[in-house]
């Protein structure tokens, strides 16, 4: 069989059974395809019912990248039309499955690898792409040392790049011929991988120190220059290197990352919603965050900046926050601290009298002492949040906030028809996990997945549209305070998040937010008139688009 001609081989110009006859002769398509000229609509339907027969959730995952690497207009409309039930498809949890598998099953490249041991690479392999510096409007990097709940993957890791833009553009519409997967490949020390005669990374420890360094400023500096409108997205960094990355060149460039800021952000919009429930303010609340990681210090820091907004000062924020980690309640006399966790650190002092179990503070008894208004876990510690802990939470507080938001299931701290249950229909739900609505003393609790993809997309849109040389705090804000405007119910069992069957719709209106927060901070010169129309406008749609010939 002769080639292919290049238009249909293409996943972005090919369109299948959809190229008219007129189409089919001007492009020697001819006896390529079988007679029928069906619409978008059409291929769509059978598209998904093909997805549909499928009854692994792995198997619908590589059917769909199968048909992205075919035709991507098609692969981002049946996506669009069932985004609630295909995003874990495409994204968590069913992706940490494919990236396990990642080497073994290799198809096609669809990032940039760029090596530690080859760092003098990094230029020509941009400038190689060919891309001018309005070509590009998002780059998705991981070195993958942390992906989701799954660890160090290293170059199999480069899917969560790929991914995550997949979510960008069907949540936000970021045109998908502007977006650029990168992996950072800096070696493994996973060593079923690195025994692992398929693995397709290099095949030594992770490299850590000047040499990672130097890789990731060469990153920033090229891309930045080569591509000065873009966001660089930082995703599944190690919790070390990804706050030391953002703190040390947020002021920069035009960074972002998704696992401290993104998670944060979406917390703030859960207790957002939960404080307008209870009736109460930032400035009300006592934080507990169960599980000091990245993700957990970075929703420490985002309520922080919200208690500060609410008129605390540093310092008086900083008092109403307690974090535990594996060896207890982060206290200052425990050594090799990160920054991170030193920075929300209680004095030893101040629980000197407290009571310890194997010389720790555990969480029972810090929930007894502190009477935290909000409970947050991202500890994978699954069953922490027990009975008596959720009791004594209820004692201290008449409608905590509790935000179990571990996954997968088998992680999670506690089911919330639990939390429900022991807190006798009182406690302020969102998980990391779906979950079915559920009754209780005949109330239907419907409760809200602490799910990213609410917010980053629409931030990301935001941010692009308004050219804003830097991701502020108050754009983050904004965009949380957004994504919780859309929950319009404060009844008793309402959600906390809004669904996302809608995210389209939710990410416009976030990018919106994010514009206009921009344009409050001086970031951007657009009339406010202006922005609804220029966001609008700015989203990809998946069409089929005139060809040239």
């Amino acid at each position: 069989m002769p080639a292919k001609p290049q238009i249909i081989a293409d996943p972005q110009t090919n369109r299948g059974t959809a190229f008219t006859v007129e189409e089919r002769k001007r492009f020697g398509l001819m006896g390529r395809l079988p007679a029928a000229v069906e619409t978008l609509e059409q291929q769509a339907a059978r598209a998904y019912k093909q997805v549909c027969r499928l009854d692994d959730d792995l198997d619908k995952y590589i059917y769909l990248e199968q048909l992205h690497d075919r035709n991507e207009t098609l692969y981002y409309k049946v996506i669009i039309d069932h985004i609630a039930e295909l995003l874990p498809i495409i994204y968590d949890p069913t992706i940490g499955e494919a990236i396990k598998k990642w080497s073994a099953d290799y198809r096609r490249s669809r990032a940039v690898y760029l090596s530690v041991d080859r760092v003098e690479d990094v230029r020509p392999t941009f400038e190689g792409l060919g891309l001018g510096p309005d070509d590009v409007d998002l780059l998705v990097v991981s070195d993958a040392e942390q992906i989701l709940g799954i660890g160090d993957w290293g170059v199999n890791g480069t899917d969560i790049s790929v991914g995550k833009l997949a979510v960008y553009t069907a949540a936000a519409g970021i045109d998908p011929s502007r977006v650029i997967a990168v992996n950072l490949d800096v070696g493994t020390d996973n060593e079923e991988l690195l025994n692992d005669p398929d693995y397709l990374g290099n095949r030594h420890g992770r490299v850590r120190g000047e040499r990672y360094d130097a890789l990731v400023n060469e990153y920033l500096s090229v891309t930045s220059e080569l591509y000065p409108r873009a966001l660089l997205h930082f995703e599944d960094f190690g919790a070390s290197n990804a706050r030391r990355i953002l703190v040390n060149n947020r002021d920069k460039y035009r960074i972002f990352n998704d696992d401290m800021q993104g998670t944060g952000a979406i917390v703030i919009s859960a207790v957002i919603a939960g404080m307008k429930t209870n009736g109460t303010t930032f400035a009300d609340q006592r934080l507990l965050v169960y599980g000091a990681g990245t993700a957990g210090t970075g929703m420490a820091d985002q309520i922080h900046a919200g208690m500060v907004r609410a008129g605390l000062t540093p310092e008086q924020a900083k008092d109403r926050i307690w974090l535990i980690d594996r060896a207890g309640l982060v206290t200052d006399d425990m050594e090799g601290l990160p920054d991170y966790q030193a920075a929300y650190a209680r004095s030893a002092s101040e629980v000197a009298d407290w009571e310890r179990k194997d010389g720790a503070i555990g969480l029972l008894e810090t929930v007894r002492r502190v009477r935290p208004t909000i409970l947050i876990g991202t500890s994978t510690d699954h069953g922490a949040f027990t009975q008596d802990v959720i009791e004594s939470l209820s004692e201290g507080c008449e409608r905590p906030i509790v935000l179990p938001l571990s996954n997968p299931t088998e992680k999670i701290e506690a089911m919330p028809q639990d939390i429900i249950a022991w807190s006798k229909g009182q406690a302020l739900v969102a998980t990391g996990i779906p979950i079915l609505p559920f009754d209780y003393e005949g109330t239907t609790f419907h409760i809200g997945q602490g799910n990213n993809s609410l917010l980053y997309p629409g931030l990301g849109l935001g941010t692009i549209v308004s050219g804003a040389p830097h991701v502020t705090d108050a754009m983050i804000l904004a965009a949380a305070e957004a994504v919780a405007s859309q929950v319009t119910s404060h009844e008793l069992g309402a959600s906390l998040l809004p669904p996302v069957d809608h995210l389209r719709a939710s990410s416009a209106t976030v990018a919106v937010a994010v514009v206009r927060q921009a344009i409050a901070d001086g970031q951007c010169d657009m009339d406010p008139g202006d922005v609804v129309e220029a966001v609008r406008r700015a989203m990809w749609q998946p069409v089929y688009r005139d060809l040239e010939s």
